[in-house]
């Protein structure tokens, strides 16, 4: 699967969780899935809480995490 084919299993919308992305036809947030990952759990874990959830959206919630950070610039403050 393809990038862009991931990234449209994630959504935005403001009458859904606030306008955070989730993962399409849920109320997942991506945040939610990768502060899981950051601790430690695994993809397998992750499935059995949420039996919803395929590997490709746990792959499609990184790529977006992934674009949103590349998106960012990063301004270096100088005192005076």
């Amino acid at each position: 699967m393809n990038e862009k084919e991931l990234l449209k299993r994630i959504e935005r919308n403001p009458k859904i969780m606030f306008g955070k992305p989730v993962i399409k036809g849920t109320r997942l947030t991506v945040e939610i899935l990768l502060e899981k990952l950051a601790s430690g759990y695994t993809e397998k874990e992750i499935k059995q809480d949420y039996p919803f959830i395929t590997d490709r959206d746990i792959k499609a919630a990184i790529l977006y995490a992934a674009k949103i950070l590349s998106l960012e610039e990063e301004f270096e403050l100088v005192e005076k």
